[in-house]
């Protein structure tokens, strides 16, 4: 088992570095073909959608050696080293989001698995609330938190941030939750029914145990888009020590350091991946000792 585990993931680990390479292949691929026909599609005077110059498409070598280079000039400290602050910064924003929003999420999963009736009333909100505009809703968020008062403690700004990843991060869970809690088959029920199982019962011996295959996909979900919400949230609050800030900072020196800005893009992917990572791992633990046919 831990053989075939790690087989495994060295096979993706081998997999993410070959798609960063056909990435990487591609863009100096289309820098080539655009350099050498002023811009247009080959053999056409159409304009190619992204201009293949220095400034809109840094060479890609120069944005992966630009992670060890200074920030600013004159600065110890590789650019590297303030992403990775930045990312733990945005990543406890990110991961108090999540854990709340899959709280909401399987707590309304539950509360609409309890009748049919909450349920038709319920999910159709759920659902409305995923379309609100993100960025409109920061704001709102942002202001409420500047005027709540705790008794027990200070609001602190980052957790608005975290209020906006919780906001992405239910639904998800919600949706997913509540049909994974209805997944067992009538035969399952039927037999717990037989014992004079109790309601509580159910739930956890026969309802969250099938539910499983269902959350973990809504949890991968739910784990990318609290990333989102923090770096979204960040920006909206111009809340400074997280990779929204810098992203904005980045940009506005665009023009003199482009490869900076792309740097803290890649940051912001690599922290989703770690996301999902730790689901994986939680998957893994979760799934291993259950019969393939289960699954």
């Amino acid at each position: 088992m831990r053989a075939s585990t790690s087989l495994r993931g060295a096979g993706r680990a081998v997999l993410a570095l070959l798609a960063v390479a056909a990435v990487g292949a591609v863009w100096t691929a289309y820098k080539a073909v655009g350099g050498a026909t002023g811009g247009t599609w080959p053999g056409t005077s159409r304009a190619l959608p992204v201009r293949p110059d220095d400034a809109t498409l840094p060479p890609f070598l120069t944005i992966l050696t630009r992670f060890g280079e200074p920030q600013r000039t004159g600065d110890p400290h590789p650019l590297w080293q303030y992403l990775v602050d930045a990312a733990l910064f945005t990543f406890r924003e990110a991961f108090v989001g999540f854990v709340a929003g899959v709280v909401i999420g399987m707590l309304l999963a539950m509360l609409m698995l309890g009748s049919r009736w909450v349920e038709r009333a319920v999910l159709p909100w759920v659902v409305v609330s995923q379309t609100v505009p993100l960025i409109a809703l920061a704001p709102v968020v942002m202001a409420w938190g500047n005027r709540m008062r705790l008794p027990f403690a200070t609001w602190e700004p980052w957790m608005s941030v975290s209020v906006i990843a919780t906001y992405l991060t239910f639904f998800p869970v919600a949706v997913n939750g509540l049909r994974g809690l209805t997944s067992p088959s009538t035969l399952s029920m039927e037999l717990m029914r037989s014992y004079a199982a109790p309601s509580r019962a159910t739930l956890v011996k026969l309802r969250l145990p099938s539910a499983v295959p269902y959350l973990i996909p809504a949890l991968k979900l739910a784990a990318t888009a609290s990333v989102v919400g923090a770096i979204v949230g960040e920006i909206s609050a111009g809340l400074r020590g997280g990779l929204g800030r810098l992203i904005i900072d980045y940009a506005q020196q665009y023009l003199t350091d482009p490869q900076r800005l792309y740097c803290a893009v890649l940051a912001a992917g690599l922290l989703g991946i770690a996301c999902v990572g730790l689901v994986d791992v939680l998957d893994w633990a979760l799934m291993r000792h259950r019969p393939r046919e289960a699954t």
